[in-house]
This record gives structure tokens, sequence and C-alpha cells, in this order.
């Protein structure tokens, strides 16, 4: 299984990093030892929105070669959901088996185009912005509609890293890797919608 982490100038890290610390688990922990990742952007390294950069390994790569991709929010995704380089590169996932997003990377979601007749959720303060790219806002932690998969805000992004997991390799999993990460409120606030 292949990841593709899609980073941005004005992400919020803990958006990415509470994702990635129970996804990437999955390989360190050696439940699923084929899992690979990488880190994509337009340019060879961002910076969140409070100076941490980070080195990213694929620049500008086709996302349909990810089973999935992942989307962070963060104040950055207010202009780039009108970025049409930006978008149109989002875009190249419209085949990708899992869409992700945490708290309000569901706007570059819907601005891809990819939340029409979808339930999603976003931030809480974001659910007026997401209704113009869906009917159908959720105000849950995590929500699943097919295969696009929203989690609410910032720390939700940990949730919905167990929460995956679990779809991946089962609850039994899920657990292991939520016991060594020490974190105990996994499972609150989910709506699945198959």
């Amino acid at each position: 299984m292949k990841v593709g982490f899609i980073l941005f100038n004005q992400l919020t890290a803990l958006d990415f990093i509470g994702f990635y610390d129970g996804i990437t688990r999955l390989k360190t922990l050696g439940f699923k030892k084929d899992l690979t990742w990488d880190l994509c952007a337009l340019s060879n390294e961002i910076s969140d929105d409070r100076g941490i950069t980070f080195k990213i390994n694929k620049v500008s790569p086709d996302l349909s070669e990810y089973d999935l991709i992942f989307v962070p929010g963060g104040m950055g995704t207010r202009a780039l959901q009108y970025d049409t380089e930006f978008i149109n590169w989002l875009k190249t996932a419209k085949d990708v088996p899992y869409k992700v997003s945490v708290c309000t990377g569901s706007l570059l979601l819907g601005a891809a185009g990819f939340l029409r007749n979808i339930k999603a959720t976003t931030h809480p303060n974001g659910f007026d912005l997401l209704k113009q790219y869906t009917d159908k806002v959720e105000k849950e932690r995590i929500v699943k509609d097919s295969t696009i998969i929203t989690g609410g805000g910032v720390a939700t992004s940990v949730d919905l890293g167990l929460y995956i997991c679990e779809l991946i390799d089962g609850s039994e999993t899920a657990t292991k890797i939520q016991k060594q990460m020490d974190y105990p409120y996994y499972k609150t606030g989910i709506v699945n919608k198959h």
C-alpha cells in the first residue's frame, strides 16, 4: 500500500503529524510491511503556519500512483482552494482508492470535485466554507462516505490515523497502535456511510 501525504505552505503541523504518526506505525510496528509513503508537494520544501519546514521527497508526482492520499488543513487551504495549479494536481488523485482529509483539508478535496453528493466534515469553524462543495456537511469528528474519509478539527488527526489503521488492518491492529501511542480517546463521533 502506497500513501501520499499532500503538503503545502501554511498547513497545520498537528493535522499532518497526528495522522502520519498512527498510519506509519502500521509499518514500523510490523503490521503492514508493504506500506510505503511519500511527502508530496509542489515544491521541494514547505513550511507550516508557525515556521516548521518539511523536506519533500516527491515534487508534483502523479497522485494516481497512490492507494491513499491524505490532505491536512491549515490556513493555507483558504487560498489553495482557488489555486488552479494545486487543484489540478490534486485532481490527479481522482481514481485513488482512499481520499482522506482532516480539518480544512476537506475544502481542498471539495475544490477538486471529490465531495459532490458526499457526506463530509471539517474543522467546526469551517462548516460554512465546506457548504460550497457539499450540501451534506456533518458536524462529527470523522465521516466516511464510500472511500472519502474526512476528519474534524486539528486533534481529530490522531483519531483519523487510528481509524484508517483499523480500516486497513482491523480493530486489533488499531488497538495495539493506540496503546503504543498511549492515546485513550479513539472512537468518539464517527459516522460511517458505506
